[in-house]
């Protein structure tokens, strides 16, 4: 010791004797003693006063065996008891059992193969997670039933509890699976329900059935319809072996203020690729309980995206309707954007005339399934001699204005809605508005889609035909209008003959061109197709 003594005060290059030394040390250990001590009590009195319950990932979803190819009976997910999973009824998906794999590190060479490619994406890749609620089942399972392919699909829908009614054996429907229990999560929002958290965690429990070959995850509202065939077209735009968070922002500016702009929602649906559900699952849990004080399940899910680090993706195909009223001003101008969803069907107003709200919802359906690309795609023409301009909303309207309205007007949409606080004025949307023309002379005629059926003779294009909707008429007779050379006994439908987009149009959009072809027995004929170099949509 005093050898090593010696040697310190050498390298230091100091002085003086060996008990002062001594001293010195004992000196600085009682102070990292006392130090150290108080470090100890500061996070112990630190974790008593802002402790809050954590709850561990819970365990994987207990798989329906109907939906796998086992036998014996339907289980519910975790956290439910027996008795209430005697009361599902499940068809069987026809999908091959899979082996057991950690949460954590699930088997990736399903999607990463070294032959992979994006655009070879298929239907079955996906798997739809849909959000529902067990009182509104019985009347929201009808919208399902117009979109949903059960042979050509795979998704479910996660309900609080088992639903009243069993599903009937060959029904138009998802397989119905309970979610896990989540009343341990913390939830404070004053003015919310605590439903979101579970609704949030729709992805994670999805993802937690290992189903194999899944590139995608796709989130839903039971009343939400999707175009299928578009939604395959776009994701197949993106590489799922990367982290993806795709879809579109709500309407409502003040929606958006109040939640986010960089926030997908819920209600239009949106995607998440099969890396970032991955991660998702291996930290959401937690993740929760750092935001109890949040309103819903998409502003949840959003939050633990942003821990991730994956920004939203846009694509305003995805549609969250929070608006109240007419959609038609929506539906007939819509973006140059292939149509992928739409929601809060029970609050707008039915889409066609003297149809009840399921009744125009199947026929518009009918519509996208025919040609979903073209779908809802608008195309503008005029008549420059009678001083006409025509509107094309394919699948739906075509409107014939009594006057020359610009593309770039009549591409804006028509405020026929309200926001949620019952406000249409241009600021409370995310989008370029023009009010409804409040003389009725200005009015435009109108002519529903009665029909829409692939050409006979060329696989590549679509017919659709237009009724003119007499109401129109009539309140521009009860207010003196002059039908400028558009009088009902001379016009009475009107025929569109439509090119069918390529798969190009899904990734360099562009408006297509329209030309008027001539009148015959009451008849308009429009071909809409895609413009030639040098042709504007003006004509």
């Amino acid at each position: 010791m005093l050898i090593a003594s010696k040697n310190h005060r050498q390298r230091c290059g100091g002085g003086g004797s060996g008990s002062y030394s001594s001293g010195r040390r004992f000196w600085w250990s009682t102070v990292l003693l006392l130090t150290a001590c108080l470090g100890v009590g500061i996070s112990a009195w630190h974790g008593l006063v802002f402790s809050y319950p954590r709850r561990s990932i819970p365990p994987p979803c207990v798989l329906l065996p109907a939906a796998f190819g086992v036998q014996g009976s339907a289980p519910v997910a975790s956290g439910l008891g027996a008795s209430s999973s005697s009361s599902l009824s499940v068809p069987s998906l026809n999908l091959q059992p899979t082996a057991a794999v950690s949460v954590l590190v699930p088997s990736l060479h399903l999607i990463r193969s070294s032959s992979y490619n994006a655009g070879d994406l298929q239907l079955q890749q996906i798997v739809f997670g849909i959000a529902g609620a067990s009182q509104l089942w019985e009347k929201r399972r009808e919208f399902i039933k117009l979109w949903w392919r059960p042979k050509e699909m795979r998704g479910f829908v996660w309900l609080e509890e088992p639903p009243v009614k069993k599903m009937e054996e060959g029904e138009n429907l998802p397989i119905v699976l309970v979610s896990e229990d989540t009343s341990g999560f913390r939830y404070t929002h004053p003015l919310g329900h605590p439903s979101g958290i579970r609704i949030s965690r729709v992805v994670c429990e999805s993802f937690r059935l290992h189903l194999p070959d899944v590139r995608w995850f796709v989130m839903g509202d039971d009343d939400t319809i999707f175009s299928a065939e578009n939604l395959v077209r776009v994701l197949s735009k993106y590489d799922s072996r990367e982290m993806w968070y795709i879809g579109s922002t709500s309407e409502s500016h003040k929606q958006n203020d109040h939640f986010s702009h960089s926030m997908a929602y819920g209600g239009g649906g949106f995607a998440i690729s099969y890396p970032l559900a991955e991660a998702l699952a291996a930290m959401q849990d937690e993740c929760l309980e750092r935001y109890p004080q949040l309103f819903g399940s998409d502003d949840r899910l959003h939050a633990c995206i942003t821990e991730l680090g994956v920004p939203l993706t846009r694509e305003p195909g995805f549609h969250q309707f929070d608006v109240y009223g007419s959609a038609h001003g929506l539906l007939a101008s819509h973006p140059v954007m292939p149509f992928i969803s739409m929601h809060h069907l029970e609050v707008i107003e039915p889409i066609f005339p003297g149809q009840s709200a399921l009744e125009g919802l199947k026929h518009l359906v009918k519509a996208m399934q025919t040609d979903p690309g073209s779908f809802l795609q608008q195309s503008i023409c005029y008549n420059h001699k009678l001083g006409l301009s025509i509107s094309i909303s394919l699948g739906y309207v075509v409107q014939v204005f009594p006057e020359i309205i610009l593309p770039r007007i009549l591409t804006t949409v028509e405020t026929s809605f309200t926001a949620w606080n019952h406000d249409n004025s241009a600021l409370e949307f995310s989008f370029d508005t023009r009010p409804v023309p409040m003389l009725v002379c200005k009015q435009p005629f109108l002519f529903y889609m009665e029909g829409m059926h692939v050409d006979e003779n060329n696989s590549q294009k679509t017919v659709s035909t237009y009724g003119r909707y007499s109401n129109v008429d009539k309140a521009k007779t009860d207010a003196h209008c002059w039908f400028y050379h558009l009088p009902p006994e001379k016009l009475q439908k009107i025929m569109v003959i439509s090119e069918s987009l390529t798969m190009n149009w899904y990734m360099v959009p562009r408006r297509q061109c329209a030309k008027l072809m001539g009148m015959k027995d009451k008849e308009l004929t429009i071909y809409v197709g895609a413009c030639k170099p040098g042709e504007l949509v003006s004509g």
